[in-house]
């Protein structure tokens, strides 16, 4: 019997946040037509490819929930939401200018991981144990195929859970640049509890 489990991690395309010039996190900020226009392209990829997904899981903030709406209505996928894969909470930073963000919430020489961010946000571990609670829960559905559709902060998390990078404090040492609509496929083995890493793709021009 295959007990594969296979998982594909996508962000969501351009948002207005990205023209404005301000901090997301918790800030609901919808996509563009760009952004709309990736995520066609992207479901236009996955088809040309043969993918196929049993579930498409997805953070509720909206420009995640389009993104994965678009692409689940493309390939004929079921569509599943879960608030453990909404953007990390940035306390007073989400919808800020970045500008005068920078001027009221100067960045620290150092955070330990414990400590939240901007005072009401989520701790680095926060964060992580948040991530790996959502992978568990994608595994625990069993085998089959994946798509996560989420945030970069997020996705960070849930990848540097799956290899143990846990939080130290300061800036991570390990970083994955997903861009609009970039993503990371893998593999779970749980009869091995081995995990592969297949592909990673940086992500689409806003121009698509």
């Amino acid at each position: 019997m295959n007990s594969i489990i296979h998982i594909t991690f996508l962000r969501h395309g351009r948002s207005r946040a990205d023209d404005e010039g301000v901090h997301e996190g918790r800030y609901d900020s919808p996509l563009t037509a760009a952004g709309r226009a990736q995520a066609q392209q992207r479901a236009r990829d996955f088809q040309q490819r043969g993918l196929r997904f049993g579930l498409v899981i997805s953070s509720p903030l909206q420009r995640a929930r389009t993104t994965a709406e678009i692409i689940a209505q493309a390939l004929n996928a079921p569509l599943a939401f879960d608030d453990d894969w909404m953007e990390r909470d940035t306390g007073p930073l989400a919808g800020m200018k970045r500008d005068v963000a920078a001027l009221q919430y100067p960045k620290p020489a150092f955070r330990n991981p414990y400590e939240p961010i901007w005072e009401t946000g989520e701790s680095d571990w926060a964060l992580y144990r948040r991530a790996a609670r959502a992978v568990e829960r994608v595994i625990r559905r069993g085998a089959g195929r994946y798509l996560v559709v989420a945030h970069g902060g997020i996705l960070n998390a849930a990848l540097r859970a799956i290899m143990g990078s846990s939080p130290r404090g300061g800036e991570p040492e390990v970083v994955f640049r997903f861009g609009d609509l970039g993503y990371a496929s893998l593999t779970y083995h749980p009869r091995r509890h081995q995990w592969q890493l297949l592909e990673f793709a940086g992500g689409l021009p806003a121009d698509r």
